[in-house]
């Protein structure tokens, strides 16, 4: 796998690199900060009435991963191992699994701006595909991962039950900013946020235009009197949530509003990248109990 321009390292430039990968002659991409490792085919134990997308479990240095064979999620035929098949590891929602793929080709670093939306006509509600790529003269499609793995357990997914576990809320009037591309998981997280007592929310598909909307608000934010605290995702078209958050806290007017970062790759090892950016909080979806508490803390 070769590297066209090394690995990203700054927070908050809006860049990102992704592992092109290639299924049943498709080619695909995901954010290389998910990616723990890329290694060669090993032994797969079988696992009995398992998701059709799961292929078994793999034994990796003492740990037993989950295998998903990504021609089955996409809907593709084909059984046989070649030559060039690999298992792609990663770690995100603070979990490992492993993707198996017919080749992974190279890195690109490309900026968010450069990721186009699926269009509505074609996508469809149950698509995987969260952002279209042109390189080259040739288009690779972003998957969505975290829905590949809600759909295969959806125990693992963001559910309101979290939220009545903390007792009884009352009524909040505080204004509240989320930037998610999902539209699934804007729901959820509405959903989540009125169990709360949080029902004033505005919602926005990427960072570019909560950013743009919160520019607007700015005098009135720094009066205390508009929007008292913003939810960003990471990964999403245009504007990523940790150039988001760098650009909010850079603006004289916004840089005292609070910034929670709600993504699957809030990790161990990324964490740094928040912190950098200026993130007042960050939670791992999809542990959505745990970011109520925080917003708790920030506008109560």
């Amino acid at each position: 796998m070769n590297s066209e321009n090394g690995i990203l390292l700054e927070s908050g430039t809006n860049e990102l690199e992704i592992v092109e990968f290639e299924v049943r002659g498709n080619k695909y991409g995901i954010n290389v900060i998910k990616v723990k490792e890329i290694i060669q085919p090993v032994a797969v134990t079988f696992i009995p009435h398992a998701h059709e997308h799961i292929e078994g479990i793999i034994q990796l240095r003492g740990e037993v991963l989950p295998l998903v064979n990504m021609a089955k999620v996409l809907g593709l035929s084909g059984e046989e191992l070649g030559e060039t098949d690999k298992y792609i590891v990663t770690e995100f929602n603070k979990q490992k699994v492993v993707f198996h793929v017919q080749n992974v080709t190279r890195i690109h670093r490309i900026s968010w701006e450069d990721i186009e939306k699926p269009s509505d006509m074609y996508q469809g509600g149950s698509s995987q595909v969260i952002g279209v790529i042109k390189i080259n003269g040739e288009m690779i499609l972003l998957l969505d991962f975290e829905k590949i793995i809600v759909d295969i357990n959806p125990q693992s997914g963001i559910h309101v039950a979290q939220v009545k576990q903390l007792g009884k809320r009352e009524r909040s009037e505080k204004r509240l900013v989320v930037a998610e591309d999902s539209p699934l998981l804007r729901k959820l997280i509405n959903d989540t946020l009125a169990e709360a007592g949080y029902e004033v929310v505005d919602f926005f598909e990427n960072g570019k235009q909560a950013l743009e909307y919160l520019e607007s608000q700015a005098a009135e934010v720094a009066a205390g009197q508009g929007p008292q605290l913003l939810i960003t995702d990471i990964e999403m078209p245009q504007m990523d949530g940790h150039h988001l958050t760098r650009r909010i806290k850079e603006n004289t007017e916004l840089k005292e509003l609070p910034v929670i970062i709600f993504s699957s790759l809030i990790t161990e090892d990324l964490r740094h990248k928040g912190v950098e950016v200026g993130a007042d909080a960050q939670v791992s979806k999809p542990e959505i109990a745990q970011l109520i508490k925080h917003i708790d803390q920030f506008v109560l």
